[in-house]
């Protein structure tokens, strides 16, 4: 967040510093240790600063609690035409010091940022030390920032090397939607990603460049400032009250134990629509009553690693049905599976169905596309044989070597090809009717969705290879 974005390195450190070019990040195994989701409110992992003062970078507002509120999607922080304190403008800064820290790991938020003159809205991270040795010497990690009206994206790290260095990148994004903005710190690294797709890239192993600061832990920080030295001091009043959208914040680390299945019981549901609980000849209690189109919600199931799961249902019916499930309230389709006969509202069986996650805590929902059966519990388990790379690149592989980004997406969405030369390009909504087809030749496509209503889609791609789908989300 320091306004220094220039290195102060020689040019032949700098060099050493920066990685050749390389293909995207290695395959890893992520697993999630910690989240906000920010769903109706802000968890007691963040404090609140307070005050002006500049923030030593001449900054103009002031910092108060009052400008983060949440709606029931959101963490929004506000900066306002407002004098507090003796500064023209109010906003919010906030972070986890003191209350949660990582050393190394895959950091990422899903952020909607303002554009205007003066605003200067960021994602980042600072050493735990800070108090004992002072700035830069604990280290800064910017995993995002953006100033003014230029929609780029910035990725920069701060450091003490027998005076300030720092080095960064930047990416050019599309204004005025969310993206997902990330970095992997390993001991050897810091990569950033703008929806999953790397930029910037430093070596830090063996703490090259007197890189020592970035082995230690660092908390994290949210705020949105208003003027300063880099943005500079005019600001376009004309563009306030403007808001910084934060999705949610989530932190992966690597993880070499398999987890463990999740095992959710049937009326441990968050809402629901319709249905009843009654006594279950299994023990506990089931969910009955089931008649199509009813629902029931579970908050916050984790998926901590992105790949293959198996989804189990627990279900009775006396002559069978159809349910489907999917993760906040739809917007990811998971499919259905078919209730079988079987026999009784009490006789049990256990249907399961494999589906692809993407690593993150979610809203799990359950839908009787018909009705007559009962629902006992339902049990997720990651399916080991299958990779869990979080990175773009591999969830790829996974998917025949198709590449989706941005996703979500507003209006162009770009499409990385497999090896095999492509032929047709067709996008579906959730009914199967066609609403998009092109055809592709290279290594990548360009589909413009702009006008298509927002929603969940599938996109086919055929190739000489065979077919390849993917789901994407049209906001």
């Amino acid at each position: 967040m320091k306004n220094l974005f220039t290195s102060l390195l020689s040019a032949g450190a700098v060099a050493a510093l920066c990685l050749s070019a390389t293909p995207g990040a290695t395959a890893q195994t992520y697993q999630q240790v910690w989240a906000d989701e920010f769903n109706g409110s802000i968890s007691s992992s963040w404090v609140f600063e307070t005050g002006g003062g500049g923030w030593g970078n001449n900054e103009k507002q002031y910092y108060q609690r009052a400008n983060a509120t949440t709606t029931s999607t959101d963490l929004v922080i506000t900066a306002r035409k407002e004098s507090v304190g003796g500064y023209p403008y109010t906003s919010a800064r906030m972070k986890t010091q003191g209350l949660k820290q990582f050393t190394y790991g895959k950091m990422e938020a899903r952020i909607k940022l303002p554009l205007g003159q003066g605003l200067w809205p960021a994602f980042w991270m600072l050493g735990a030390n800070i108090g004992q040795v002072g700035w830069p010497a604990c280290g800064e990690i910017d995993v995002m920032e953006q100033v003014n009206a230029d929609s780029r994206a910035y990725g920069t790290v701060h450091w003490d090397s027998n005076g300030y260095a720092s080095y960064g990148g930047n990416t050019p994004v599309a204004a005025n939607v969310y993206h997902v903005y990330s970095v992997e710190w390993e001991p050897s690294y810091i990569r950033w990603f703008v929806d999953g797709v790397k930029y910037h890239e430093i070596n830090i192993a063996g703490n090259a460049g007197g890189t020592e600061e970035f082995q230690r832990p660092f908390f994290l920080l949210l705020n949105l400032a208003v003027a300063g030295n880099w943005p500079g001091q005019t600001v376009d009043e004309s563009k306030l009250p403007a808001a910084m959208y934060v999705d949610y914040v989530r932190v992966y680390q690597k993880t070499s134990t398999p987890p463990s299945s999740t095992l959710i019981q049937a009326e441990s549901y968050s809402s629901m629509n319709g249905v009843q609980v009654e006594a279950c000849s299994e023990g506990g209690q089931n969910v009955g009553y089931v008649d199509a189109g009813d629902w029931m919600a579970y908050n916050n199931i984790n998926f901590p690693t992105s790949g293959s799961y198996t989804i189990e249902y627990r279900v009775a019916s006396p002559s069978g049905g159809t349910l489907s499930s999917d993760l906040n309230a739809g917007a990811i389709q998971l499919g259905n599976t078919a209730v079988p006969a079987t026999g009784g509202w009490q006789t049990w069986t256990t249907v399961s169905r494999t589906v692809n996650v993407n690593a993150g805590t979610y809203n799990f929902g359950v839908f009787a596309q018909t009705g007559g059966w009962n629902l006992n519990w339902i049990r997720i388990t990651k399916n080991a044989a299958r990779g869990t790379s979080v990175t773009a690149t591999a969830r790829a592989q996974e998917l025949g070597g198709v590449e989706l980004f941005p996703n979500p997406v507003r209006h162009e969405l770009r499409v990385k090809l497999p090896a095999a030369p492509a032929q047709q390009l067709t996008v579906t909504n959730l009914v199967g009717a066609v609403v998009l087809r092109q055809p592709a030749t290279g290594s990548e496509a360009r589909l413009d969705v702009a006008q298509l209503p927002a929603g969940v889609y599938l996109l086919t791609v055929e190739s000489a290879a065979g077919k390849a789908t993917q789901r994407f989300v049209k906001e």
